[in-house]
């Protein structure tokens, strides 16, 4: 800004305009016409934006947030699958670092030159290889696999191992809140006098073991009858009364028997602390959870 002449003159180096209260009716619609256009583009800016660092996979099933892992889904991460864990089974996330579950395979060695005419016997090299099926069922109701370091076999224990302990932490947590007596005290108990929830049972100890191993033993040697690997896991019928594991969803069904065998996992991970706990506390598992709350 400076003074031009002497009378005191004002000029400005710089131009500016002051607001116009109405008196420009043009610029009002102007500046209407463009607010409207940006309310319009706010408003349809929330279906083409993109939250930075999600994966788009196309499918969204489930609640709000949840987006179903499109990987292959590992026990630990930047580890590699074995081969023989192909990811076909429900919960398989290719754990087995000591390789129990790997094919074995068979060398056939040869015989040993043994001419003693000879100046020198050479020792017998590799024949051939070859590997067994070791998921093979028989009708031994002992020992139906021709295998015992088979995947097969491994899984049917896993998964029957699973649904004992899923039984065993329910049944110790609801005997204790029945009865008032820890799970680790209960075989002391009954040795004065067999009972059951509070009920006196007119049986002795060792009657009841016997009940138990034929009981239990018979349901395992009919179970062995069995030759569908299948069925042998998911028999169906009585044991599925409302037809989870029969459903003609098959990707339903495999959901569910994989979370099965997550539970089972737990439940045994789960009973062995229901064990520490009782060895060094002294407690069953509600007396555990009193002590642990103490410490607030």
């Amino acid at each position: 800004m400076r003074v031009a002449g002497s009378q005191g003159k004002w000029t400005m180096s710089k131009k500016f305009s002051l607001p116009s209260f109405g008196g420009n009716k043009a610029a009002d619609k102007a500046a209407s016409a463009v607010k409207s256009a940006t309310k319009k583009v706010r408003q349809a800016g929330p279906a083409i934006t993109k939250k930075v660092g999600t994966i788009s996979t196309g499918t969204r099933k489930g609640g709000v947030g949840y987006r179903r892992y499109q990987g292959d889904a590992l026990w630990l991460p930047n580890t590699t699958r074995p081969a023989w864990l192909d990811g076909t089974l429900p919960g398989d996330r290719g754990f087995d670092p000591l390789g129990l579950a790997r094919p074995a395979d068979f060398v056939q060695i040869g015989v040993d030159e043994n001419d003693i005419n000879s100046s020198k016997n050479f020792k017998a090299g590799v024949d051939g290889t070859f590997a067994a099926n070791p998921d093979e069922l028989n009708e031994n109701r002992l020992a139906p696999y021709s295998e015992v370091f088979g995947l097969q076999r491994f899984r049917e224990c896993e998964l029957i191992h699973g649904r004992w302990a899923m039984l065993a932490c329910l049944g110790a947590v609801v005997a204790e809140a029945t009865t008032g007596v820890s799970w680790a005290e209960a075989g002391k108990v009954e040795l004065d006098g067999a009972q059951y929830a509070g009920f006196q049972l007119p049986f002795t100890i060792s009657q009841l073991v016997w009940i138990e191993a034929i009981l239990v033993g018979g349901a395992e040697y009919y179970r062995n009858t069995e030759l569908d690997p299948e069925k042998r896991l998911y028999p169906g019928g009585y044991f599925d009364p409302l037809n989870f594991a029969g459903g003609d969803d098959a990707d339903k069904v495999f959901r569910l028997k994989t979370a099965e065998i997550k539970h089972g996992r737990l439940a045994m991970v789960a009973f062995l602390g229901y064990g520490v706990q009782a060895l060094s506390t002294g407690e069953g598992a509600l007396g555990s959870l009193a002590k642990f709350g103490e410490t607030f």
